[in-house]
């Protein structure tokens, strides 16, 4: 088979009160999206949400993912 690179486009920064709920946009040109939580600068990414709604075991389900079309 062959990679496709999408290009993806979200916004910099988002702001949320403390146990408040946040909403993260993502648009691009690819069919599966994933999500990563990076805690600090140069540590390592977790996997939070992959194919676009799954969940890695261990991860709570206050993670969720969804898809419409271009954008997840």
């Amino acid at each position: 088979g062959s990679l496709v690179q999408a290009a993806v486009t979200q916004p910099a920064s988002k702001s949320v009160n403390l146990g408040g709920t946040v909403q993260i946009t993502c648009s691009g040109g690819g069919s599966y999206y994933g999500w990563y939580q990076q805690k600090t600068p140069g540590s390592a990414p977790v996997t939070v949400i992959y194919d676009n709604t799954n969940r890695p075991s261990g991860i709570p389900s206050r993670f969720s993912g969804s898809k419409s079309g271009s954008t997840a």
